[in-house]
């Protein structure tokens, strides 16, 4: 399942994120994953939560990101949530690709293993595509 988290550039997309992996981490039974462009946040989140900087990688395209996920839930299947902050850049999609084809991999993933993924993604709520219009939990 994927949850977006949509708004421009500077709209505090990354506090609701961050505000969410810390209150989901109380009461959560497995473990939850936090990947990130940098390590930038380590300090705001709570010390349960394993931070991932994607960028200390060799990751070219989505579909290499895609791989890289599915790296980190073949290793951990205690796994029940990914949470992904500024996904145009950690998945290697730039901010004219559409994002599509990546979220569907990321659902279709989450589905299989039982894992949500919560995205934010800069993005304005009419960006977005029109099959994910219906997962979108907070729009700034």
């Amino acid at each position: 399942m994927v949850e977006l988290i949509v708004g421009k550039k500077g709209k505090g997309k990354t506090k609701v994120l961050l505000d969410r992996v810390n209150s989901a981490i109380k009461h959560a039974e497995g473990s939850i994953v936090y990947l990130d462009k940098s390590t930038k946040h380590m300090y705001e989140l709570n010390n349960k939560v394993r931070l991932i900087d994607v960028s200390a990688y060799p990751i070219k395209n989505s579909d290499e990101f895609v791989g890289f996920i599915c790296g980190i839930i073949s290793q951990d299947h205690d796994l029940e949530q990914i949470y992904l902050d500024s996904f145009l850049i950690v998945s290697k999609l730039g901010e004219d690709q559409d994002p599509s084809g990546a979220l569907e991999q990321l659902d279709a993933i989450g589905k299989k293993f039982g894992i949500t993924f919560v995205i934010s993604i800069c993005l304005d709520k009419t960006e977005v595509p029109a099959a994910f219009q219906d997962q979108i939990s907070v729009a700034l």
